[in-house]
């Protein structure tokens, strides 16, 4: 399992409406707490669907692809 920060920029599989698929991670746990940084609209989503649609996190300046084992 990865281990997950508050504050760490994740892009997801499918775009958000508003067309960005990149979220800001504001809480971890059992449900992971999600900010769109195209319009700042806050979602709850179980962990477990969020590790499933993860593609992509940004570390150190770059993006740095998930690896699904």
């Amino acid at each position: 399992m990865k281990k997950y920060n508050v504050g760490d920029i994740v892009s997801l599989k499918k775009q958000h409406p508003c067309g960005t698929n990149e979220w800001e991670v504001l809480r971890t746990g059992i449900d992971m707490k999600l900010k769109c940084l195209g319009c700042e609209r806050q979602i709850w989503i179980p962990r477990i669907d969020f590790e499933r649609r993860v593609r992509k996190i940004y570390k150190d300046g770059k993006w740095e692809s998930i690896n699904k084992s």
